[in-house]
């Protein structure tokens, strides 16, 4: 397993589609260990192939709602997921690996149902509330090219967002 870097949004390839994943072979196996290893050392919420410079439709996100679980065993890992159920809302403030210290207030659905692959090619379906929920979204964005601060009502300032979680920015947490 490798860190691979984190591309930042000033690089084009963020605002680009990804592609489907067609082949579960060892290279996508190697590419979801580097981005479970980069995902964990960043101490991110998600991660999405593109910011590390993959256009592959291939993201982890961290189910923060199984606080039980060790980190490593948080991490979701979805192949070519897309969104089949969402409701209720949330706006909250917003983070992301690819724009560090820029947080945004963004509305994302409270609940989201994703279908996906893992990596094997096996389909699932997984639940998300909460934060879970916001990083689904915000992960899927990403392999439509798609960043938080074009969806940000207001991008915040250090202030604001010193005033709205002090210290603790686990609530406005990087994905």
């Amino acid at each position: 397993m490798a860190i691979r870097n984190i591309l930042h949004d000033d690089d084009p390839l963020l605002k680009k589609k990804s592609r489907p994943v067609t082949d579960y072979n060892d290279r996508l196996h190697t590419l979801l260990d580097d981005m479970r290893e980069t995902l964990l050392t960043a101490n991110g919420v998600g991660l999405a192939a593109p910011q590390v410079g993959v256009l592959r439709r291939v993201v982890l996100v961290v189910d923060t709602n199984k606080e039980d679980l060790s980190p490593e065993e948080q991490i979701i890992e979805l192949i070519n997921p897309e969104i089949i159920a969402a409701s209720g809302e949330q706006v909250g403030a917003e983070g992301c690996l690819s724009i560090p210290g820029v947080y945004g207030i963004v509305k994302r659905p409270d609940l989201v149902k994703v279908r996906a692959f893992d990596r094997h090619g096996k389909p699932f379906e997984a639940w998300g509330t909460g934060l879970t929920a916001r990083a689904f979204c915000h992960e899927i964005d990403h392999l439509n090219g798609i960043l938080f601060t074009s969806l940000a009502d207001e991008i915040l300032t250090p202030e604001q967002l010193e005033e709205m979680y002090g210290d603790d920015e686990e609530d406005g947490a990087e994905e």
